[in-house]
């Protein structure tokens, strides 16, 4: 049952006023890694200068590596002056921020260090400095399953009670497993020790600002809640592209592929925001019951019909903004002779009331044209009478894109007449931009996404069933493949939007892709 104080909760990501302001310690396993010193440290000190962080508050990094205080707060404070941006991207109040952090060198697989990490964390004078535990586990998934055991036979993890003094949380990072098996099995181990309340999954699409914002747009506007079903609603298409390739990641890339990178987590979440139902309140517990209820309605694709619902495609040599780009075969670390995609399209229909027949389209991919995000609502068009019936209008169907990333924003297109004494019409476009309207700084994923562990709020954050009923969807899509190499018609040239078979995908219904427009 979910906790009282959660229920009366806030809207996930629409307040200011913080649930919690414990003070806490923050571990981070892996600080010498790029992710802590690429996004944790940054977001963390962006808060601290916002007055977000709770008073007083302790930071503290392990890693194998050897290294003192200094030592460690000199690189965090380069990879703030690197990757910080906003409002507070100087280092004026670096020195007193860096006074809460200090580093630990430990093995993960050695008890020791654990024992090191509790008498430090006794040395905090404030009690709840040492009750109230973050522990980020900025490692390899391997390692997550070593790294609870040892925190609780050190006496650091436990599966508390609703009622405990103070509170211990687990934050881990995807890939949530490669597949079913593999995922249920680290999930039982990650609750061996801890609670399933105990345990952030993050996945970083769910911190971005515009995420968060499909939940706001979508039931407090009537006038799009009243359509945002299969009476007006043609098709939906979520594209994220990447104008990058796997550049130094290609052993990773090579075990992983795109749909476990990308479609298992990212563009399922995102899919389950867009077409969920209206959940009871904005509860966690609620918002992600209603989420894994889509995700459970989505029809199954069998192994026998991934050909029919199912593209990928993997990038060969070609060019992006007149810069070459080799391969993914002569990428560092990669096969020559791959069968892993680095291109995945797919067309699900969700099986219940509101969306029976709506076919939702996904996409993802690496070395596409342009970067961005976006999920584009395109209505059904108008019967074929009056302005409809005369082939000499220029009639477009409606559409309504939630810009992602990046150009932030949401467009609603729409018929306008041409001025002038004939009748002519012309698609126009109204435009909301997070820019121009706001005019402020909008928060890193991370600043969000830490703030709600330290306040408990697991809204944002992907519960265990959601992640084994995202991988029972992938599952059977890779049982289809198996080991059949990659056609002809599903590789592409870097530098355009995909494979051949990705455009043949959407022609069998009469769809087209929209390709997402470069910023203007």
């Amino acid at each position: 049952m979910a906790d009282a104080s959660i229920l009366n909760a806030p809207p996930p990501g629409l307040s200011d006023q913080r649930r919690s302001d414990e003070p806490c310690t923050i571990v981070i396993f892996g600080a010498s890694g790029d992710l802590t010193w690429r996004k944790l440290i940054p977001a963390l000190y962006h808060l601290y200068c916002q007055g977000q962080l709770p008073s007083p508050f302790r930071v503290v990094g392990f890693a194998r590596r050897d290294k003192t205080d200094e030592s460690w707060r000199g690189e965090m404070r380069a990879g703030v002056t690197e990757h910080a941006n906003g409002p507070h991207d100087g280092l004026e109040r670096w020195e007193e921020f860096a006074a809460n952090l200090s580093y630990l060198r430990g093995d993960l697989n050695d008890s020791e260090a654990y024992t090191a990490l509790a008498a430090r964390l006794e040395q905090f004078g404030e009690p709840a400095l040492r009750a109230n535990l973050v522990f980020y586990l900025a490692i390899s998934p391997s390692l997550f399953g070593l790294a609870v055991d040892q925190l609780h036979e050190a006496g650091l993890l436990e599966r508390l009670e609703d009622d405990a003094a103070g509170w211990q949380r687990v934050v881990v990072e995807k890939p949530f497993g490669k597949d079913l098996q593999s995922a249920q099995e680290l999930n039982a181990h990650l609750i061996r020790h801890a609670r399933e309340r105990q345990i952030f999954r993050i996945d970083h699409y769910l911190g971005k600002e515009t995420v968060q914002n499909i939940m706001m747009f979508r039931f407090s506007n009537a006038i799009f809640e009243q359509l945002w079903n299969r009476e007006a609603i043609e098709h939906v298409q979520i594209t994220v592209s990447e104008n990058i390739g796997v550049g130094s990641r290609g052993g990773y890339f090579e075990e992983a592929g795109t749909l476990r990178d990308m479609m298992q987590n990212h563009l399922l979440q995102i899919l389950s925001l867009v077409a969920m139902e209206p959940p009871p309140s904005l509860a966690a517990e609620d918002v992600r019951n209603e989420k894994v209820k889509l995700l459970k309605s989505i029809r199954p694709i069998t192994p026998e019909t991934v050909a029919e619902h199912v593209v990928r495609g993997q990038y060969f040599a070609g060019a992006i903004n007149d810069e070459a780009r080799k391969g993914y075969r002569q990428e560092e670390r990669v096969d020559p002779a791959s069968n892993v995609e680095t291109y995945v399209a797919a067309k699900f229909f969700v099986d219940n009331w509101r969306w029976s027949g709506v076919p939702f389209y996904l996409r993802t991919g690496k070395n596409l044209p342009l970067r961005a995000s976006e999920v584009r609502v395109q209505f059904r068009p108008t019967p074929n009478v009056l302005f409809a019936a005369r082939d000499d209008l220029d009639l477009q169907s409606n559409a309504l894109t939630l810009r992602l990333q990046p150009d932030e924003g949401i467009f609603l297109r729409f018929n306008g007449k041409v001025p002038g004494n004939t009748i002519a019409t012309r698609p126009v476009r109204m435009q909301f931009g997070y820019d121009s309207e706001f005019g402020a700084y909008t928060p890193e994923a991370y600043e969000r996404l830490l703030l709600e562990v330290m306040a408990g709020d697991a809204t944002l954050f992907i519960r265990r069933d959601e992640v084994e009923t995202a991988w029972q969807i992938v599952d059977a899509i890779r049982e289809g493949w198996g080991d059949e190499p990659i056609t002809n018609s599903e590789i592409y040239a870097a530098g355009t939007w995909g494979p051949e078979a990705a455009e043949e995908l959407l022609a069998r219904s009469g769809h087209k892709w929209h390709n997402p427009q470069p910023e203007k």
